[in-house]
């Protein structure tokens, strides 16, 4: 790809960015990443803030005994949500690259629908720090939790 597909290419990523924001359509945003599509990761609005979910899919489990989410799908679903939060909810426009992800799995992801949200807690220069929280049955009973650090 030579420098002028690369910057038609960026111009076309940053004209979807605002659409998706002047639309409020988060959606809009994961429907460009094909790993959101594999896994099922879905954003809406919900009382101003966005709200990330993941409905359950037999290619996402891990673990078919319990059945269980797998570990590596959960991370993932939270590393993006992270990302499209930045995405979505400050003036950048450049895809955020990670520099530093932490997940604590606190419960199984059982084999039903996954929610998220993210904050941004802080935004420089250079890094946002964004954490994301996931659960499935009551929001005070989280699954698993990140805390992301992207270079902008």
């Amino acid at each position: 790809m030579n420098a002028q597909q690369k910057l038609h290419q960026l111009e076309d990523w940053q004209a979807s960015i605002a659409a998706a924001r002047l639309e409020k359509c988060p959606q809009s945003l994961l429907e460009m990443i094909p790993y959101a599509d594999f896994i099922g990761a879905q954003a809406k609005i919900e009382n101003d803030r966005l709200l990330y979910w993941l409905d359950k899919r037999p290619t996402n489990i891990g673990n078919p005994s319990l059945p269980a989410i797998h570990g590596g799908v959960i991370g993932g679903f939270l590393e993006l949500s992270a990302a499209i939060e930045i995405l979505y909810s400050l003036e950048i426009a450049a895809v955020p690259k990670v520099v530093d992800f932490s997940l604590d799995y606190l419960r199984a992801g059982r084999y039903k629908t996954i929610y998220a949200k993210c904050n941004v807690l802080r935004q420089g220069k250079k890094l946002v720090n964004v954490t994301a929280t996931a659960w499935q049955d009551d929001e005070n009973t989280p699954i698993a939790t990140a805390r992301c650090h992207f270079l902008i």
